[in-house]
């Protein structure tokens, strides 16, 4: 079967499963708060592990269910207003902890039901805003398909996550809807300075800039986050989010809850850093 090799393994995350294991378990004992409602959806940030794999851990364990779950629906894709979306449309992704299978037969619909162009595994982009979640998923689901996709940051990006949700549910899916974004990218490796550096410029990324793109999630409001995003640059991947929210919608969520939040100079002091949020989408 055609495989998806990975491209950021012994780099940004480890490349063993022994490592990678060990790693989650740490990050399963980081932070821990408990949240009442079942989720069917999640926003995971992308970074290498050392920065942002524990949010990213731990919003994805927070998926699991009683339930045998049969498909992880992945939106990500660092992309341009204009971009055009993308699907990866059979094959196997490669994890450290094993293959994960695409779900051939829902990745088919969505991609005869709406404008997609369709990848391979030997044609499909190496993106972080994917690989970094494929562990995880493999680790807490492992008998569990996929479905990746890239979403430009535009209007399609609803239609998008409607559309996936609604072949799931033909094909009667258990289905969990993930989306990867990281927050703002301030500081001069980034081109925006606006105000200033150091510590004064890290409180207004996570007391406002980044605040105002959680609000909009938390909103559930795709037209804002899209804003937000382009408007803002507080979500590098907004496309990715404004799906995730419009699919978590459609699969009956009533509320987006802030699992956690961070920034890379808690990390690593710079003048550059990001920010890092980790969402939950619950039913009730």
């Amino acid at each position: 079967m055609e495989k998806k090799k990975m491209a950021f393994a012994g780099s940004w995350y480890p490349a063993t499963a022994a490592k990678c294991e060990a790693a989650i378990k740490g990050f399963l004992k980081e932070n821990q708060r408990s949240f009442d409602g079942s989720f069917i959806g999640g926003i995971v940030p992308h970074a290498g592990w050392y920065y942002s794999g524990s949010i990213a851990c731990r919003v994805i364990a927070s998926l699991t269910s009683d339930e045998k779950i049969d498909t992880l629906i992945l939106f990500g894709g660092h992309m341009h207003k204009q971009s055009e979306p993308f699907i990866l449309t059979h094959g196997e992704v490669e994890t450290p902890f094993g293959p994960i299978e695409v779900d051939n037969e829902l990745t088919d619909k969505i991609a005869r039901g709406i404008s997609i162009r369709q990848r391979s595994p030997n044609k499909f982009p190496d993106e972080n805003t994917f690989e970094l979640q494929y562990p995880f998923i493999k680790y807490f689901y492992p008998d569990a398909k996929i479905v990746v996709c890239g979403v430009a940051p535009s209007f399609f990006a609803a239609i998008i996550g409607n559309m996936a949700v609604s072949e799931a549910l033909d094909l009667s899916r258990n289905v969990r809807i993930l989306g990867s974004t990281d927050m703002t990218h301030y500081g001069p490796d980034f081109g925006f300075t606006t105000f200033g550096t150091g510590e004064k410029a890290v409180e207004w990324v996570k007391t406002q800039n980044d605040r105002n793109a959680i609000k909009a999630i938390k909103q559930m409001d795709e037209s804002k986050i899209i804003a937000q995003g382009l408007e803002n640059k507080n979500m590098c991947c907004a496309g990715s989010v404004a799906a995730t929210s419009a699919a978590c919608r459609k699969l009956g969520a009533v509320k987006a809850v802030e699992f956690d939040y961070a920034t890379s100079f808690e990390k690593s002091a710079s003048q550059s850093f990001v920010g890092y949020a980790g969402i939950l989408y619950a039913l009730s």
